[in-house]
């Protein structure tokens, strides 16, 4: 067999130098920055073990456009309201095994800037991938030629939607509304509890989706609580002194429901 001969890039192609800079740490979970690139738009580095993994803030991860739409995604829904508005119905529209396989690999790239930007702090972003993941899904269950292929994206719903429900609380936490972050946790559990209910995930998934979050919603319970206890003895205190008595008797009245 004769084996034909690779072009060989130039040194310029070298990106020892990038990487020395940035050396990895096996001691951290993940390595995150942003970057200016050359086209003055904001990028996301992930550093490996073997390299950096970078990836566009806006728009498709890769940033491409397939189609001249921000993702696949975008194109196939776009085919679907152009039925829709042409014939009524967009019944005929189907994904077949190649589709599918572009969506999952286009999911991917959006999964990974999610966990990008968790790490970063910028829950909105990973609220907003974590979102649009959940559409996907969404679409493929809808349109997907053959069903055996839906629970490959649906075995990573109550994941995706444990993980939105991260990023909306952390928002929440963020703005120090701790009540908000609560009530975001229980709205989470009641829309994972709800897929595991329908039984359309296959036998033997664990919920260990539900489990963390209500450890978590204990926790944030635990820790806010006390806070918002101590407020309301300096606003007591405050009362009393500025013979505010009605208003002392209403705060002391939220205190010892505290105490039940």
């Amino acid at each position: 067999m004769f084996w034909k001969k690779k072009k060989i890039g130039s040194e310029r192609n070298d990106i020892s130098g990038i990487l020395a800079t940035w050396e990895y740490d096996l001691r951290q979970e993940m390595m995150v920055r942003r970057v200016i690139g050359m086209d003055h738009r904001m990028k996301i580095q992930m550093r490996l073990d073997l390299g950096i993994l970078q990836m566009e803030e806006q728009g498709r991860p890769d940033g491409k456009r397939p189609h001249g739409k921000d993702s696949i995604l975008n194109y196939f829904e776009s085919i679907v309201e152009r039925m829709k508005r042409k014939y009524g119905t967009a019944a005929d529209f189907t994904l077949d095994k190649d589709d599918l396989y572009a969506l999952q690999q286009e999911g991917i790239q959006y999964y990974y800037r999610y966990l990008c930007f968790f790490q970063l702090g910028d829950y909105q972003r990973a609220e907003r991938d974590t979102a649009r993941n959940l559409r996907l899904f969404d679409f493929v269950k809808r349109y997907a030629e053959d069903k055996q292929y839906v629970d490959e994206f649906e075995q990573y719903r109550p994941y995706v939607m444990m993980m939105n429900t991260r990023a909306k609380v952390l928002n929440a936490l963020k703005s120090k509304d701790s009540t908000k972050a609560v009530n975001e946790i229980n709205q989470g559990i009641h829309k994972i509890e709800t897929v595991y209910e329908k039984g359309e995930l296959t036998k033997g998934y664990t919920r260990t989706e539900v489990a963390f979050l209500k450890n978590w919603a204990e926790e944030i319970v635990k820790r806010y609580t006390p806070s918002r206890k101590k407020r309301l003895e300096e606003e007591l205190k405050t009362a009393i002194a500025n013979e505010e008595f009605e208003k002392a008797a209403k705060i002391r009245d939220k205190l010892n429901r505290m105490k039940d």
